[in-house]
């Protein structure tokens, strides 16, 4: 079900300070956006050396906790297959992106939070 992860979201209160921090351990700025559309909360990405897995760093203070993008081949189907177990919570059901896929987000029974990204 699960082929990789795409990208690690970490919380951090001071956004530029934390890109200072992790470009000098060799991560590059890859891109910034904002979460919401106040824009009031930022996401950073910031790329590995090699591969294309994403370090983001997010200030949203609604947000203190660490996020895994996994990409999939179909998040409905994944949805599908859990949404019997009780144990797993859904922040997100399956909802369509920009991209002509889907995201959802579940929270699994050890309070991880996983971010399904795919068709």
């Amino acid at each position: 079900m699960w082929e990789k992860i795409e990208c690690v979201a970490l919380y951090t209160e001071n956004i530029e300070k934390s890109v200072e921090f992790y470009q000098s351990l060799g991560l590059r700025k890859a891109w910034e956006a904002f979460q919401d559309e106040e824009k009031q909360w930022t996401l950073v990405g910031m790329r590995y050396p090699q591969g294309s897995t994403e370090l983001v760093l997010k200030n949203n203070p609604n947000l203190k906790f660490s996020e895994t993008e996994i990409v999939v081949e179909d998040v409905r189907e994944v949805y599908e297959s859990l949404k019997s177990n009780s144990e797993v919570q859904w922040i997100r059901t399956p909802f369509p992106n920009s991209l002509g896929g889907h995201v959802a987000v579940m929270q699994a029974p050890d309070d991880n939070v996983f971010v399904l990204v795919g068709k």
